[in-house]
């Protein structure tokens, strides 16, 4: 079994719902056991064009699945839970789920990469990462809480999970 982070985020509709779903979605997942749901928290969207706030998760899961698997997986609920195909990047969307960590593997393929490139620079990401796993740490060892000041956005606790 190897340990794996899912980010999860919405900004379309019932964002919170959205957001559940997906956990939901990951739980009903052969192969995946979802251990912690962080809090829900709402968030000011970064890069892209002007949006409306996310609400966003992060969830820790065990999983015998590879990371393409896994990934698979996630595509899959996006789909089912509505999200559709866009041209904009990081524009609005119904659901994204982003494999943030996997393991300790370090993966860099054109449509995977592993641990997320982006994590020390969210603050979207790092809150509720930390929030299930404190002492959270890339594959080198260097923990992912040195980044929280310097990285990008706002976060606010909206509810438990």
């Amino acid at each position: 079994m190897t340990t794996a982070y899912i980010g999860v985020g919405s900004n379309v509709g019932d964002r919170a719902a959205f957001c559940r779903s997906a956990v939901k979605a990951l739980e009903g997942t052969q192969g995946i056991s979802v251990e912690e749901v962080s809090s829900l928290y709402e968030t000011s969207p970064v890069g892209g064009p002007p949006q409306r706030s996310y609400v966003n998760l992060v969830t820790k899961l065990d999983t015998d699945l590879t990371a393409q698997a896994l990934l698979d997986a996630c595509k899959m609920i996006e789909r089912k839970i509505g999200r559709e195909p866009s041209d904009i990047r990081w524009g609005p969307r119904v659901v994204d789920l982003d494999i943030l960590i996997f393991g300790d593997e370090k993966i860099g393929e054109p449509h995977l990469e592993v641990p997320h490139p982006h994590i020390r620079e969210r603050r979207f990401v790092l809150v509720p990462l930390l929030e299930v796993e404190q002492g959270a740490v890339d594959p080198w060892g260097d923990p992912y809480a040195g980044s929280i000041d310097d990285a990008e956005g706002e976060v606010e606790l909206l509810e438990p999970y």
